[in-house]
């Protein structure tokens, strides 16, 4: 799996842009895996569908997030998931809790991936066939009843 994320503010009043990509690699996919998401913890600031915080408002009002985000990996059926989140608005424009986040995404991702891994493969093959005794026990009835087949 590889997950790669870019973060994009804008000169201003804008919130800045959280873009993730996780991909899931050949052998991943092979073994089947859900989807695996958990709470990150990077806030989702209060009206997070817009792009801008003004001056006293939400965060820079000193309101508290509403939330945190989710992040999440990709089934193995899809393969890639492309996700984007909107971060609260900061005068220093640091967010460490975002590679935190994703380093718990991994760990996340590795314990099912082991879980996964740890389900071994199976081939088996049987065959039944009649027992010689219930061979024996039916044999002089069907041949009984061939040669009266032939009689008739």
């Amino acid at each position: 799996m590889r997950i790669t994320w870019h973060i994009e503010k804008k000169r201003g009043n804008l919130r800045p842009e959280l873009s993730y990509d996780v991909v899931l690699e050949g052998q991943e996919k092979s073994l089947a895996l859900p989807y695996v998401r958990i709470d990150s913890t990077i806030p989702e600031p209060a009206a997070s569908w817009q792009a801008h915080c003004y001056p006293h408002e939400h965060e820079r009002a000193g309101i508290a997030p509403i939330g945190v985000y989710q992040l999440a990996t990709p089934t193995h059926a899809a393969g890639t998931l492309r996700q984007s989140l909107r971060l609260p608005w900061r005068q220093d424009n640091a967010y460490p809790e975002v590679e935190q986040s994703f380093r718990e995404l991994r760990r996340a991702f590795e314990a099912a991936l082991a879980a996964a891994h740890g389900s071994q493969p199976m081939d088996v093959r049987g065959e039944l066939a009649l027992s010689a005794s219930l061979k024996c026990e039916m044999a002089p009835a069907m041949m009984a009843e061939r040669l009266l087949r032939i009689a008739r």
